[in-house]
């Protein structure tokens, strides 16, 4: 297997990129490809991997980066030259089983729906971002963010698609699925939630009703449905306030306490419920909907982070999720090859 990187994309490249990779190819037997400035990529794993080199890392020079300044579209098409546009090429032309970048979310979206290409049946990729539930077991918010509006069919498709990569990726079986209104009742919500809701009722999936916001960090659901402004508002919501509640009890319980076993005691399980709730531990979020795998790091991910998206990503491949998908939407929609 290959697993193509952009080697320039996110906050900390390619540092972070870089350490990550070579955390990873110490573990795999597949090879790993980084794309970007060469020279400068080289150096960096270089560094990295010490004097125990690593033969499972190749490069493909790339002269352009697309930043998060960039209009998505019109910088696919206009350079060429980008690690994002290379690697997305790289994998629409079979040289590569999956991409991954941490890099312009809406680069990712418009390279993927213009260069490696929509699943036939589904209207819209969606962002499907991991969601860490404290005590419990991560639940999957689809869409996250690559679609402000939507319609209700929309909806059901993301449902499907999450629902396929929680139960082959995650070992999920039978996932569970709740759409977010502002009340779990029939009826509630506005006209796209509504007519989602029925969609959703009608379907094969193992829907639950609907879900409030305040209980989706209890982890009711194992899917949870939504347009992706709203699930974008609540992903970031959440981590912002989940690391101002933690380090706001760090402060409470640390300061002129350091001497005390109890104050360690409590600072080691903060760290633990740390842990918990970090994005790194969990890999990417896939971008579903698309030809090929594509995964989207968190912008500011370090090296764990990329570690733990390429260890995703690889089951990604495996449990050959994307031809699942194909196989699932044809048979909801009637669609023939």
């Amino acid at each position: 297997m290959k697993i193509i990187i952009d080697g320039m994309g996110g906050d900390n490249a390619p540092e972070a990129i870089c350490e990550g990779a070579v955390l990873a190819a110490r573990g795999i037997d597949h090879e790993i490809v980084l794309v970007g400035d060469e020279e400068t990529l080289r150096k960096c794993v270089s560094k990295y991997q010490g004097r125990r080199p690593i033969d499972n890392i190749s490069f493909v020079n790339a002269g352009e980066s697309i930043t998060n300044d960039d209009a998505p579209a019109m910088a696919i098409r206009r350079k060429k030259d980008s690690s994002i546009v290379i690697g997305m090429n790289m994998l629409k032309n079979g040289e590569g089983d999956v991409f991954i970048s941490a890099g312009s979310t809406g680069a990712l979206l418009a390279g993927g729906l213009l260069i490696v290409g929509r699943i036939k049946g589904i209207d819209r990729p969606a962002i499907c971002s991991i969601y860490p539930i404290l005590g419990g077991m991560a639940s999957m918010l689809c869409d996250a963010g690559a679609n402000s509006e939507c319609k209700p069919r929309n909806l059901v498709e993301f449902a499907l698609m999450s629902s396929i990569y929680m139960e082959n990726v995650l070992g999920r079986e039978n996932p569970s699925v709740a759409l977010v209104n502002i009340g779990e009742e029939k009826g509630k919500g506005n006209s796209l939630t509504k007519e989602a809701y029925d969609l959703l009722m009608n379907s094969d999936l193992n829907f639950k009703g609907n879900i409030e916001a305040r209980d989706v960090p209890k982890g009711k659901a194992d899917v949870i449905v939504t347009d992706g402004f709203t699930g974008n508002i609540i992903l970031k919501l959440t981590e912002g306030m989940a690391w101002n509640i933690f380090k706001t009890i760090k402060n409470k319980f640390t300061d002129g306490l350091h001497a005390r076993v109890g104050s360690l005691f409590l600072v080691d399980k903060l760290m633990e419920l740390k842990k918990e709730f970090d994005y790194a531990e969990y890999g990417g979020a896939p971008i579903l909907g698309i030809n090929k795998p594509v995964v989207k790091m968190h912008g500011s991910s370090g090296a764990k982070g990329v570690k733990s998206t390429i260890m995703k990503a690889i089951d990604f491949v495996e449990e050959d999720v994307i031809n699942v998908i194909r196989e699932s939407i044809q048979v909801v929609r009637g669609i023939n090859d």
